[in-house]
């Protein structure tokens, strides 16, 4: 008798040991997911304009921030209309803080509730009825707070909406309940399958049992189990509860003949309450700490998406606007020498410009620097363009002054040359722009292909016929409204 008792002591010491050691490295995935998450949230790197219309986003990593610093744990419920979801929660929670009725779709929302799971627990139960880690470590699942989530049926009216509502809720959720009331349906089964793929750990609670015979009760869990959801969940996650039970009882009526009358009873969710905190008290914080970097990790995904999204806009009216300034610059001017000086002076314009949308410091003579780089790894173009500014300012230059003595007839000419000539030097401006974008955007970085790499994709990418009849109708059109204006005057 006292070896047995012996060997017990060592089993129970070994246990206390492994789930020590298991509840310190929870508290260090818990700390470490902390640190990731709040210097993702103090390192967003967004300007006011962007953090306009992404509140929702960033209000959601701050969120995801304060979850982690309750080491909270969210479980959500799911299933269809009339399946007893919110019953289920408010027996767990021991108080009807969920609506519940027979009206059809009583939960519209979301709503949550906090719960003590320290509340309801029977110390006195016997060993094979308690999980062996609440027997062995009675305290760790209570150091996470739980909060419990119920969602609208998933077969109501407005159901897309919903699905959207279902699918965030989840995602979030670090354990997730499906409730139904028998054997399961289609619709049931294609939600319960969706919300599988999250990859959360999950409960299927079997409600109502309490309105079946006893054979009836057990043909459809067995169902249910070998058959439904064999593809999908384990025994082990399948359990039977009575959230709102009925009994009936006799009565006598005022005539005095007998009837029977149904009352509500105490509810029967202990073993679904113990599945529950077996799972948080294994696994809880750990849960908390993955679940909250995955559902961060994706909502600070659609930040930087959004953010460079707003940067790319931005940059490229940017870009259009330097080509369009640097076409009229060229196009109104006759000196050559002024024509190519003025339009490097607006490329580095559009760079500094372009280097600020992306928050990257540059001083001017980065700027040239940049810009001589860009220009040399384009080769052909600036060389066509430098080519085309000599030879049309040239000829610009000689319409110009051809005008007054042919009385206007000239004028028409100059006009031609002058839109040919800022047509190219635009396009090569536009060039330089993208190709600024594609740096900037990649962290002032060329990246392992090089300058010249990254400079020939972009060119390869741009339909510059395209781009040379915009920019010649644009300025076409700018320069009639000049000379209506002019006519005006």
């Amino acid at each position: 008798m006292t070896e047995a008792s012996d060997f017990s002591n060592v089993d129970r010491e070994l246990d206390d040991t492994i789930l020590s050691f298991a509840d310190i490295q929870a508290e260090l995935n818990l700390r470490h997911a902390k640190d990731a998450l709040r210097d993702i949230v103090e390192n967003l790197d967004l300007t006011l304009q962007e953090r306009t219309g992404l509140e929702p986003e960033i209000g959601g990593l701050e969120k995801m921030l304060d979850k982690l610093e309750r080491a909270c744990v969210q479980i959500a419920v799911f299933g269809m209309v009339g399946r007893g979801k919110s019953s289920v929660l408010n027996a767990l929670l021991g108080q009807n803080v969920f609506e519940t009725g027979p009206t059809h779709g009583v939960t519209r929302t979301t709503t949550i509730g906090q719960w003590d799971v320290g509340e309801g627990i029977d110390e006195n139960l016997p060993d094979g009825l308690r999980p062996a880690t609440l027997r062995l470590s009675p305290v760790i699942y209570r150091l996470s707070q739980v909060e419990l989530i119920d969602t609208p049926g998933i077969d109501e009216v407005d159901g897309e909406t919903r699905e959207l509502l279902a699918r965030r809720v989840a995602q979030q959720a670090d354990l997730i309940l499906f409730v139904v009331a028998g054997d399961i349906t289609k619709v049931e089964y294609a939600a319960l399958s969706q919300l599988r793929e999250a990859g959360k750990p999950m409960l299927l609670v079997f409600n109502k049992i309490d309105q079946y015979p006893d054979a009836d009760r057990l043909a459809i869990y067995h169902k249910i189990r070998d058959e439904r959801v064999r593809e999908l969940l384990s025994p082990d996650e399948i359990v039977m509860a009575a959230a709102s039970p009925l009994t009936a009882r006799a009565v006598r009526r005022p005539d005095g003949s007998m009837g029977v009358q149904m009352t509500r009873s105490l509810p029967q969710v202990q073993d679904l309450k113990l599945k529950i905190l077996e799972i948080l008290d294994r696994e809880g914080k750990s849960l908390v700490a993955l679940n909250t970097m995955l559902c961060a990790g994706d909502i600070n995904e659609q930040l930087v998406q959004r953010k460079m999204e707003i940067r790319d806009d931005a940059a490229n009216r940017i870009i259009w606007n330097a080509v369009m300034t640097k076409a009229v610059a060229i196009a109104l001017n006759p000196i050559t020498v002024v024509d190519i000086l003025s339009g490097a002076v607006i490329d580095v314009v559009m760079i500094l410009t372009l280097s600020k949308v992306y928050g990257i410091a540059m001083t001017e003579a980065g700027a040239v620097e940049l810009l001589q780089k860009i220009a040399i790894s384009m080769g052909g173009i600036t060389a066509g363009e430098l080519l085309a500014n000599f030879g049309l300012s040239s000829l610009k230059g000689f319409l110009g002054l051809a005008t007054p003595a042919t009385g206007g007839l000239a004028l028409a000419p100059y006009l031609s040359v002058a839109v040919t000539q800022a047509a190219i030097a635009g396009v090569s401006s536009y060039g330089i722009g993208q190709v600024t974008k594609a740096y900037l955007a990649n962290g002032a970085s060329w990246g392992d292909d090089g300058p010249k790499a990254v400079v020939s994709k972009i060119l390869s990418s741009l339909d510059e016929e395209s781009i040379l009849n915009r920019i010649k109708e644009e300025l076409r059109a700018k320069l009639d409204l000049g000379s209506v204006e002019k006519q005006k005057s």
